[in-house]
């Protein structure tokens, strides 16, 4: 028998990512440098798989983990591309 998470802890988790991926795409635009922008790409990239899986908790399918580990490949395929774009830039 497995432990269940009860629904209303799992909506709350959803308000809470959310939440987070308002607060990431306000930090996005309003940046200070191109490198604050980077990271809250990237951390959106990080709350999206969170959305990912937490639904994928909810309807109790395992076939969403693969999407999350191919989002996190691109992001960090992504960032390291944007980094070595502006390291050469300068």
């Amino acid at each position: 028998m497995e432990p269940e998470i009860p629904e209303t802890f799992q909506f709350m988790a959803f308000a809470l990512l959310l939440a987070a991926l308002v607060l990431t795409f306000l930090h996005l635009l309003r940046g200070p440098t191109v490198n604050d922008r980077i990271v809250a790409m990237d951390l959106t990239a990080s709350i999206i798989m969170g959305f990912i899986l937490l639904y994928s908790v909810l309807i109790r399918k395992a076939f969403y983990f693969d999407i999350a580990i191919v989002i996190s490949l691109i992001s960090f395929i992504g960032t390291i591309a944007i980094s070595t774009y502006l390291k050469q830039k300068r």
